[in-house]
């Protein structure tokens, strides 16, 4: 079955969630004794199929209470349910929830989960395999590439081969694949090229960016990414040439190869304040603005990414699910940096309710679970600033984990 096949895949919308201040406070009175929680193994049945329930709260509660088991317990549970259970949905929950609990034997279930006839579960084996590469992999990734053209899939086998693009032979295809298929698998090409500071794509890419096109911003991105200075003249001429809805992408790209970077960042920061006090009039520059502001808060541009965080809490719709998406992709690309700037707000609730509201619409399964793994770890680690430590709990809490 397809990514959307199945009416479990996506949660509860957004609005109906945060109507739910009983289960959010339930959930995190309930945390410290959830996190030992053991269960009777006759109930492990049980709760396994739960995890393919089509109420949400089932649902969640059902993987809420495997992620708080023995992790010796957990895994056999999991891979045996990511393996064969008769529901393909649970098959594909057992795997995101087996990748929270890593190690050695998770990590050869999604080797042998390439091969997986459940599309679902392929595309959680791609994904694993982006985040833990294997040398071994590059052949067996190129070769799935003529067989996965699925758009729920194929993405993320491309970003799968481009962790592992020290390979020659992928470093050949995902050039090539720049310029192959449909617009959605070239611009996760030219993504994850940017995010794997591919300079051996650097010519490509300054030829992309150089006409005007729908991939026009994404190679842009991606140059300022690489941070290659021959990417400098194709920079300055989308400067020049840039007007409304490109410029804050050409100013962050600017600013990620070092060109003016506190103006450039201060550009995109008021282009977000902008689309915020429109209420969102302008969708595309919106948009545009949110884009450029992720990419320098991944780079850990000073001031961006609390400007995300404040304009978005203080955003309505259709204004505010740009800037959530926007928070949201960087939580997920990376978890520590948002935990940090979560820890020093003084409105945390908010905060996590728009980065709530984002987890809802990218319903990226595997990352929101590596985000779990992070917030659990640095709870119980009593080394931790106590305000981090605080966030962490309140974040479980509140992202119903």
């Amino acid at each position: 079955m397809t990514g959307n096949d199945d009416p479990r895949s996506g949660r509860v919308p957004a609005p109906w969630r945060g109507a739910r201040p009983g289960l959010v406070i339930l959930l995190c009175c309930g945390l410290l004794a959830a996190a030992g929680f053991t269960q009777a193994p006759a109930d492990l049945p049980r709760t396994v199929a739960e995890l393919g329930d089509f109420d949400y709260a089932v649902r969640m509660e059902a993987s809420r209470r495997i992620r708080r088991l023995d992790p010796a317990v957990a895994v056999p549970l999991l891979v045996e349910a990511a393996t064969g259970h008769q529901d393909s949905y649970v098959q594909f929950r057992a795997a995101v929830l087996l990748a929270g609990f890593g190690g050695a034997p998770a990590r050869e279930w999604f080797r042998h989960a390439l091969d997986a006839p459940n599309d679902r579960v392929r595309a959680a084996a791609y994904e694993a395999a982006q985040h833990d590469p294997d040398p071994a992999l590059g052949p067996r990734l190129l070769a799935a590439l003529d067989r996965e053209t699925s758009e729920f899939v194929r993405p993320a086998l491309l970003r799968a081969l481009a962790a592992h693009d020290a390979d020659p032979a992928v470093r050949e295809q995902l050039v090539r694949d720049i310029d192959r298929g449909e617009g959605l698998f070239r611009a996760t090409v030219i993504e994850a090229l940017g995010e794997r500071g591919a300079g051996y794509a650097v010519e490509p890419l300054v030829r992309i960016a150089s006409e005007t096109g729908p991939l026009r911003d994404d190679a842009l991105l991606a140059l300022g990414r690489i941070g290659d200075r021959r990417a400098l003249r194709v920079i300055a001429v989308a400067q020049d040439e840039a007007a409304g809805t490109l410029q804050p992408i050409v100013s962050a790209a600017a600013c990620l190869l070092g060109i003016d970077c506190p103006a450039q960042a201060s550009y995109v920061r008021q282009a977000l304040e902008y689309g915020r006090l429109s209420g969102g009039g302008d969708q595309v520059l919106l948009r545009a603005a949110a884009t450029a502001a992720a990419a320098l808060a991944e780079a850990g541009q000073a001031g961006v990414l609390d400007a995300l965080i404040a304009n978005g809490i203080g955003a309505v719709d259709p204004a505010r699910a740009p800037l959530a998406l926007a928070v949201g992709s960087v939580a997920l690309r990376d978890p520590a940096r948002v935990l940090a700037a979560l820890s020093v707000r003084e409105d945390l609730e908010p905060a996590l309710l728009l980065l709530r509201d984002a987890f809802d619409m990218l319903d990226e399964d595997l990352a929101e679970e590596r985000f779990f793994v992070l917030l659990r770890s640095t709870y119980w680690d009593e080394s931790q600033d106590p305000r981090t430590r605080k966030a962490a709990e309140t974040a479980i809490g509140m992202l119903e984990y």
